[in-house]
């Protein structure tokens, strides 16, 4: 099964109209991709740009952003060594985080030479995670359909910062995330959306278990609206 047909049958699937944002972490620079022009203040704001159509960024692209260079396991150069450290006491003084939380933040096992992002359906490798978006109703089925393809991680609802997701769903597993606020103001997304990470490794058991998945709720639809007017007095 392609990118392409994976994508189509996961949309179709969960009603999800956001494009998946396939993620893969190279050796080297893919054949007939062009390389990020410019600069981006956050890791996520390459999600957003990533709906356009595919590129690939260097470890030196992510380094406005301590807190993903960290999730990355992207180290920033002696000169700015000290913005990490900037960042997360400015948060921690504002009570946004706590110190002792830190050291749960989910990390990539090694340090990427190159990132690839695009759309799912256009991805020319396998990806080694994928991003989907959407409404709580949607984003339903893909938890569902990944605890009936047995890819679940065993984590709670994940939370800041949103780009620990990747690393959680490769180690892990398909994880959800509620997102955070600088995510949200770089990316885009909607007050009323969430997100989901799914390892490339689970992404064809995900659109198996799918079409059961989708099929079992519309049947289950119609059999609760049924005993909620058959029940309901008020």
């Amino acid at each position: 099964m392609t990118n392409a047909n994976l994508e189509t049958q996961l949309l179709e699937g969960t009603g999800l109209t956001r494009r998946p944002i396939a993620i893969a972490f190279l050796d080297a620079p893919p054949g007939g991709i062009e390389k990020f022009r410019g600069s981006e203040p956050s890791s996520c704001s390459f999600w957003r740009i990533a709906a356009e159509g595919p590129f690939y960024t260097v470890p030196a692209d992510h380094y406005n952003c301590p807190v993903g260079s960290y999730t990355h396991n992207t180290p920033l150069p002696e000169s700015r060594g000290q913005e990490l450290t900037q960042i997360l006491s400015f948060m921690g003084e504002i009570g946004y985080v706590q110190m002792e939380e830190i050291p749960e933040v989910f990390q990539l096992s090694k340090t990427p030479a190159v990132i690839l992002y695009a759309p799912l359906g256009d991805c020319p490798v396998e990806p080694s995670a994928v991003l989907f978006a959407g409404p709580p109703a949607r984003v339903m089925l893909l938890i569902e359909a990944a605890i009936r393809a047995k890819t679940i991680a065993k984590l709670p609802l994940l939370a800041r910062p949103t780009c620990m997701a990747i690393p959680a769903a490769i180690s892990h597993g398909v994880v959800a995330s509620a997102g955070c606020i600088g995510n949200r103001v770089y990316t885009g997304i909607g007050e009323g959306e969430l997100y989901v990470a799914v390892p490339g490794s689970a992404l064809k058991q995900l659109a198996e278990a799918i079409p059961t998945v989708s099929t079992a709720n519309s049947m289950l639809t119609d059999y609760h609206q049924s005993r909620r007017a058959q029940l309901s007095t008020r």
